[in-house]
């Protein structure tokens, strides 16, 4: 073989087809869409600043100049898609604001001297721990009516106390299918696979009332359609140009006043 046709560092003996080459181009092309997408996806990851809370103190701030009466509220196992549920069938009539308790303070004012309207510093004070602003136009024995009756059944999470206890008696658990077997065993229950069904080889407590509940114990709960959670809503304080009342047991004027 000529010594310009030897085999050379760096000189492939086997010309890249077309074919090979169009691959080639589309794995770059590939790898570079990749990388402006990963670019793209962490851009949007950013923590909302300044910006973003003063949309809201200016969106709260319109909201009382629109609706008659303010209410504080707390809620208990909260469940966002509920929520959006319940404010979806009154945002004719009213207006909710959850968030970040110091920048719905600072929308109303968290003393008299910078309150944006008379008594509403009373209302800021209020809103602490798990807490949202309610706005409307609906008359007070209606508020009063929604937020009582409001209860939503789902199933409870790990660390929620247990309301009750629930306890499985040794024998087959009919309800299970025999491919659960495997999983059932990881939550630590005692079973095993006898002629293809599940059974328990000991009487197993999955729960006990007053305890908080494990990642296990949730994840059974849960295939059992054993539901402990109950969201709920509570009224705090009700705030009107002419008045302010208080609705949680407990507390009154001078309270508010020196919180």
């Amino acid at each position: 073989m000529p010594k310009s046709k030897r085999n050379r560092p760096g000189i492939s003996l086997f010309p890249i087809s077309k074919d090979i080459e169009g691959l080639l181009l589309l794995d770059k092309m590939y790898l570079n869409y990749v990388d402006k997408k990963s670019v793209f996806t962490l851009s949007k990851t950013k923590k909302k600043g300044r910006e973003h809370k003063e949309s809201i103190v200016t969106s709260i701030r319109d909201a009382v100049e629109k609706y008659s009466s303010i209410y504080v509220f707390s809620f208990e196992n909260m469940r966002n898609l509920k929520f959006k549920e319940f404010r979806e069938q009154h945002k004719s009539t009213s207006r909710f604001f959850l968030g970040s308790n110091k920048v719905m303070q600072v929308s109303l004012g968290r003393s008299a001297a910078d309150e944006v309207r008379p008594g509403l510093h009373k209302v800021s004070k209020l809103l602490r721990g798990d807490a949202g602003l309610f706005l409307t136009n609906l008359p007070r024995e209606e508020v009063e009516r929604l937020f009582n009756e409001y209860e939503e059944y789902d199933f409870a999470r790990t660390g929620t106390t247990a309301t009750e206890t629930v306890e499985l008696k040794e024998g087959p658990l009919e309800q299970f299918t025999h491919e659960m077997e495997p999983f059932l065993r990881k939550q630590g229950m005692p079973v095993r696979l006898n002629k293809g069904v599940i059974e328990l080889v000991s009487d197993f407590v999955v729960s006990e009332e007053g305890k908080p509940l494990s990642p296990e114990s949730a994840r059974i709960l849960r295939l059992l359609d054993t539901k402990m959670a109950t969201f709920k809503l509570h009224l705090i304080c009700r705030w009107s140009p002419e008045d302010f009342e208080l609705y949680r047991e407990g507390l009154d004027d001078s309270d508010v006043e020196s919180a």
